[in-house]
């Protein structure tokens, strides 16, 4: 039976340079031990125990299982975090890969996109799309301790790979401010007003700028999800109204009663768009079950919408909502 290699430094963590560990008196033969991973010419990483499903632990009764995004951003940060290891001082990360690295709905792509500011020559490595930007239009911050494009930025320069629908999405989560547990909005975690996202549109020449300008017509403040994205998208092109976005229902009494992804006052009708995890959480659902029926009491109209609906083969959100409001009232122009 094979030995198991030695245990490394504590003071290493899983990701680190060669030259770390030569310091830290690791052998060149235990770097090459089957427990590490080489992501990067002269990077080191500890091999992740339970990528497969079948070793995962059960999940517990109120926990869900990751989404496909959270699991991509777990990959990209990782990768990312072993780059930053040996990434020149001026690099930095772009295009999708800083969007994945903050969280928003898009796909990672197979590389990590390192982009410098002409005219400096960009990186040529395996693993890494490297891309050269004029210094007018590729802004830097640090966010979560890596070196990446602006949210406006970022946003920007995904013109020329992401179409009008996917940029007003993208642009949807940018600038969406976000709640706590509590469900109490904080504006200052908002990644970027509508107001940055048009200057890094006029903020020089960009591949694309047609569809930005296109895009940022439809980008609204209040969208939780791509899915609720593209129910408005729908219903604005067939004709429905445009609808109150991310907005607190209160009692006669002023007590609040739920928050709702969509509304239309005047019928006073709420569209909730499900994502699955109202399905899986078994708190959500009860929660849901609860919120609807104060809804009903207040005289509320509640139409729920789930991707079949808004992405099936045969969508009928919009026929779903239009049959609604017009049994309570409104007609379209």
């Amino acid at each position: 039976m094979p030995r198991a290699p030695r245990t490394l430094p504590s003071t290493l963590g899983d990701i680190f340079t060669i030259a770390e560990a030569a310091e830290a008196g690791v052998t060149a033969g235990r770097l090459r031990a089957a427990d590490l991973e080489q992501p990067f010419r002269g990077v080191r990483t500890t091999v992740v125990a339970d990528r497969e499903p079948s070793v995962r632990e059960p999940l517990a009764e109120n926990e869900r299982p990751p989404t496909k995004d959270e699991l991509a951003h777990a990959a990209t940060l990782r990768m990312a975090r072993a780059y930053a290891k040996i990434m020149g001082p001026h690099e930095f990360f772009a295009g999708r890969t800083a969007a994945v690295l903050r969280k928003w709905p898009i796909e990672p792509g197979d590389d990590l996109v390192i982009a410098v500011q002409s005219p400096r020559r960009p990186p040529r490595r395996r693993g890494i799309r490297g891309v050269k930007v004029s210094p007018n239009l590729a802004h830097t911050q640090i966010h979560d301790h890596l070196r990446m494009t602006t949210p406006a930025t970022t946003w920007a320069m995904l013109a020329g790979e992401l179409s009008v629908r996917e940029l007003v999405s993208l642009g949807d989560a940018i600038v969406r401010v976000p709640r706590d547990e509590r469900g109490d909005l904080c504006p200052h975690s908002q990644a970027a007003t509508v107001q940055q996202l048009a200057r890094a549109i006029t903020a020089g020449r960009r591949v694309g700028v047609g569809k930005l300008r296109e895009a940022l017509e439809e980008v609204r403040v209040g969208s939780a999800s791509p899915l609720e994205t593209d129910f408005r998208l729908d219903a604005a092109a067939g004709g429905l109204p445009e609808f109150e976005l991310d907005v607190e229902i209160h009692d006669d009494r002023g007590t609040l009663l739920g928050i709702t992804e969509l509304v239309h006052r005047e019928t006073r009708t709420v569209i909730e768009v499900e994502g699955d995890h109202h399905r899986r959480d078994r708190r959500q659902w009860n929660r849901d079950i609860e919120k609807y029926a104060a809804y009903a009491a207040e005289g509320w109209a509640v139409v729920r919408l789930t991707s079949k609906h808004i992405r099936g083969a045969r969508p009928t959100a919009v026929k779903m909502v239009r049959d609604v409001l017009i049994a309570r009232g409104w007609r379209p122009a």
